[in-house]
């Protein structure tokens, strides 16, 4: 089974997300902003993080700076989760090293989508 971390600052789309990859067999672990978004990534070692851009803390592109920046998670798959969809923002989030953005709102079926290819992607599955 895949793990996958989602960091968001509002609980509903937390609850929504994991609610919604939880039914579809993956595993969730949540967290509310950057910071604790790099410590769980270095603790569960998830499959995928699904990072939100405007977060406490550490924004999502500083944590992803901060993932990307350290050798024993730097691989890990990193898509951002967003309603700033701005060509700005879009081509930040990917120069920072996520390799998907997706931008809210979307609908579940939308994300499980984007999850099953990312992960397909890096070679993991729902195992």
């Amino acid at each position: 089974m895949s793990r996958i971390l989602i960091a968001d600052d509002e609980p509903h789309i937390r609850k929504l997300v994991s609610f919604t990859l939880g039914n579809r067999g993956y595993e969730v672990v949540e967290a509310s902003d950057g910071g604790e978004a790099v410590r769980l990534a270095r603790e569960v070692m998830p499959d995928l993080i699904l990072l939100d851009v405007m977060m406490p803390v550490m924004t999502g592109y500083d944590a992803l700076r901060e993932i990307k920046a350290d050798p024993a998670i730097a691989d890990i798959p990193v898509a951002m989760l967003s309603a700033k969809s701005q060509k700005a923002e879009v081509e930040e989030g990917l120069a920072c090293g996520a390799r998907e953005y997706i931008c809210k709102p979307f609908t579940p079926k939308d994300l499980v989508s984007q999850v099953m290819e990312l992960l397909s992607e890096a070679g993991e599955g729902t195992e």
